[in-house]
């Protein structure tokens, strides 16, 4: 009886053994699984992969994907890993995942949102159509009915269309692949307001404006009338001057705006007295709208222009200005200036002054 105690009991060591053997092997066969899984260089051409998730795009289903293509092996094995370490979550956009890759590499790239850029620049001086036309070529926007025309836009921005010039801001945006058109000017209207908000917080006393709106207003005058950074809280002060003095503002800019399609680039005197809602030589005050997209540092002038006795400037055609106190001085200017061009004569800076 003792010995065949002894012989079941020898049996059982003998199939704990066993299984304690397979179980070791079991494992060691799931790790060596699961290592090549994530550390075996993903199926790619010599270029590289690009891949798109999409907004509300999943691990998950990019991983199963990926399976499908036979980019990945064991796509469920790295979901796991991927759940192990906590990094499901992934961003939207585009991702360029170069050559010798691994599945590791994959999902650490995902969670940390290393999507392709691309960039756009809006440029001072420009319209808001100008702007919109820009974004909507931008590579990989995503051109959206609501963007497909002024209007549009504006009542997507939650603007009037007539009130919608001036409101976006002139800089260099970075954007995703499947950036819409929309989205991307909503980031320029809303970098505007806030720009203007910290500008009119740190304005000068004495100013003629009524809200930030005119500020506005004021600041793409003076965007249009001078590429010169230094000119332009010479150009703010006189304007300032003539508003405060009860003067029309006589900006050549704004009678070409209020020509619109009509202007073919030869200002002449009948357009002078053309009666529009913007032209400054027969309408007192400002505008009734910005004319063009007015960088910081205009709105920076225009809230604190320069002090001084100047109330008019004509162009000396080199992109600069001459300014004058009095009129027999601006005339003498004028004939100096204007009357005797200069063969190289232009009426904005030379590109690199």
């Amino acid at each position: 009886m003792k010995k065949k105690r002894v012989g079941i009991l020898g049996n059982l060591w003998k199939f704990l053994f066993a299984g304690v053997l397979l179980a070791c092997m079991i494992a060691a066969a799931s790790v060596w699984v699961l290592q090549t899984a994530l550390a075996t260089p993903l199926q790619l051409q010599e270029s590289g992969l690009q891949l798109q998730v999409e907004k509300g795009g999943s691990l998950s289903k990019t991983l199963r994907q990926l399976g499908r293509d036979g980019i990945i092996n064991w796509p469920r094995l790295v979901l796991a890993y991927a759940y192990w370490e906590g990094k499901t979550d992934i961003h939207s956009g585009e991702y360029l995942v170069p050559q010798g890759s691994t599945a590791m590499d994959l999902i650490a790239r995902l969670n940390r949102g290393e999507v392709t850029s691309y960039r756009v620049t809006l440029v001072e001086g420009w319209t808001f159509q100008q702007a919109l036309q820009k974004i909507r070529a931008g590579q990989k926007i995503v051109k959206s009915e609501a963007g497909r025309t002024v209007g549009a836009a504006a009542k997507a921005l939650g603007l009037d269309e007539g009130a919608v010039e001036g409101w976006i801001f002139p800089d260099t945006y970075v954007y995703r692949s499947g950036t819409t058109d929309i989205e991307l000017l909503r980031e320029a209207y809303e970098r505007m307001q806030q720009v203007l908000e910290e500008e009119w917080r740190a304005k000068g006393d004495g100013l003629p404006y009524k809200s930030p709106y005119e500020a506005l207003i004021m600041a793409s005058l003076i965007e249009k009338e001078t590429g010169q950074p230094s000119e332009r809280g010479e150009i703010a002060g006189v304007f300032v001057r003539r508003l405060h003095k009860g003067m029309r503002l006589q900006t050549d800019p704004t009678v070409i705006y209020g020509l619109g399609e009509d202007y073919d680039g030869n200002l002449t005197r009948a357009h002078l007295r053309q009666s529009t809602p913007y032209n400054t030589y027969v309408i007192d005050g400002l505008p009734p709208t910005p004319i063009a997209l007015p960088g910081r540092a205009a709105i920076r002038a225009a809230l604190n222009p320069k002090p001084g006795k100047s109330l008019y400037f004509v162009g000396k055609g080199d992109g600069s200005h001459h300014f004058s106190a009095t009129l027999t001085e601006h005339n003498r200017a004028v004939r100096e200036y204007q009357l005797k061009r200069r063969a190289d004569y232009r009426s904005s800076p030379a590109k690199g002054n």
